[in-house]
């Protein structure tokens, strides 16, 4: 039965891997399932025994990397809880949204790459979930709770703030045009200086570093099974599909 589990599990990333590539070099309108099992030396029948749709398969794709994104988290808070702090999570959180394909394609909208799959329920339930507004705005309330936030304006207002202020140094990451004729050496760090500026330099103690850190990791973890919880449902609708 391992051997068979194994054997299942080898299948499906290969199927998925294929199926990214396929969906980056020419979008999701262009991608077949027919074809995805193809180059993946499967089956048809096989790629709807994982999943009961093309939607399903794609989508659960995206979702995949948004919880690398969030396995990369929680592996940098465990090893430094320091990395909780406002001037370091947000440049983070933007340089996830660069280098993750379709965690940038979903925050920026990019229909030309996911076409209709921008405004799938799914997708945005993914992105209320583990998106990096999402968990901006998860994580204020714990700043503000252990003093590495202000708190001398109301929460919903500083929360509109602090997501502008990220939207816009994403859209202008990657959109060159932006800013034309402004750039700087160094953007982490005008980044960094901006969420600070934004947030107050905090007034926290180790100890309250300490408890962002664990309550961080908490939230985390705990947003982290909610996507794991929908993916294995995917895996069962899939397994009854091609039952039938």
């Amino acid at each position: 039965m391992a051997a068979l589990v194994e054997q299942d599990s080898a299948k499906a990333a290969r199927i998925l891997t294929v199926a990214q590539e396929l969906v980056l070099k020419r979008g999701v309108k262009g991608v077949t399932v027919a074809e995805i099992a193809e180059k993946a030396h499967v089956g048809k029948g096989t790629v709807y025994l994982y999943w009961g749709t093309k939607e399903d398969l794609l989508v659960g794709l995206f979702a995949r990397e948004f919880l690398a994104v969030v396995e990369g988290s929680i592996d940098a808070l465990t090893a430094d809880p320091d990395a909780a702090r406002p001037h370091r999570l947000c440049p983070q959180l933007i340089h996830n949204g660069l280098e993750r394909p379709f965690v940038r394609a979903l925050q920026t909208g990019d229909s030309d790459l996911l076409g209709v799959l921008t405004q799938h329920p799914r997708s945005t339930e993914l992105l209320g979930t583990l998106g990096p507004a999402a968990l901006m705005y998860t994580v204020l309330p714990v700043w503000r709770q252990h003093r590495l936030a202000r708190t001398d304006w109301p929460l919903e207002e500083q929360a509109y703030a602090l997501q502008a202020l990220m939207a816009g140094f994403l859209e202008t990451t990657t959109r060159a045009h932006t800013l034309r004729e402004v750039s700087v050496d160094a953007p982490d760090k005008v980044i960094a200086a901006s969420v600070t500026a934004l947030l107050g330099p905090g007034e926290a103690t180790p100890d309250d570093v300490r408890a962002t850190a664990d309550e961080g990791l908490r939230l985390l973890r705990e947003k982290r099974e909610l996507v794991l919880a929908s993916l294995t449902g995917d895996h069962d609708t899939g397994q009854e599909a091609g039952r039938g």
